[in-house]
């Protein structure tokens, strides 16, 4: 073999191995591990896990994400609010909703101090992390390509939400 080719394989073999670190090294950084207090609803990982669907723990927990256009979150069109599933915390009214084409469901705003923010820099992009308030849970992102009058998009896991229409 030659001395370029094994090059090219070990330094693609290296690339792979950091770009797999670093994504550890991110996820574990980001842990939903909090310490007791930090937020006025806490479990522990089992308890979690017991409290909510496997789904639901996937994507409030871990961060994960339910793929596009697959909750009928997405399609509600009823009157009512939308709460944290694992605390159950209203996060978002039904008339701060809309359609984005995005495949999840979308506000323009939260309630008053239902979610707090971060950054999150996992998969080499910069954006912003929404969670709950009360329990920590990962909701989504939001973005800044919404409509008036805030111009942000709440890009909300629909499994990570409760909705309970109006009376």
């Amino acid at each position: 073999m030659s001395s370029r080719r094994r090059f090219l394989i070990a330094g693609s073999g290296a690339v792979a191995a950091a770009a797999a670190g670093t994504l550890a090294l991110t996820r574990a950084s980001r842990s939903r591990e909090t310490p007791a207090g930090h937020f006025e609803v806490t479990h522990t990982d089992q308890e979690w896990r017991t409290l909510l669907t496997p789904a639901q723990y996937d994507v409030l927990r871990h961060e994960g994400t339910e793929a596009p256009f697959s909750s009928p979150l997405d399609r509600e069109e009823r009157a009512g609010t939308y709460a944290c599933a694992g605390c159950s915390q209203q996060l978002f009214s039904s008339t701060t909703k809309f359609h984005s084409g995005t495949g999840w469901p979308s506000f323009w705003a939260p309630l008053e101090h239902a979610v707090g923010t971060r950054q999150d820099f996992t998969f080499g992009m910069a954006r912003t992390e929404v969670f709950c308030s009360r329990c920590g849970g990962h909701l989504g992102h939001v973005f800044d390509d919404g409509p008036p009058p805030t111009h942000l998009r709440y890009c909300m896991n629909g499994v990570a939400l409760k909705f309970a229409p109006s009376a």
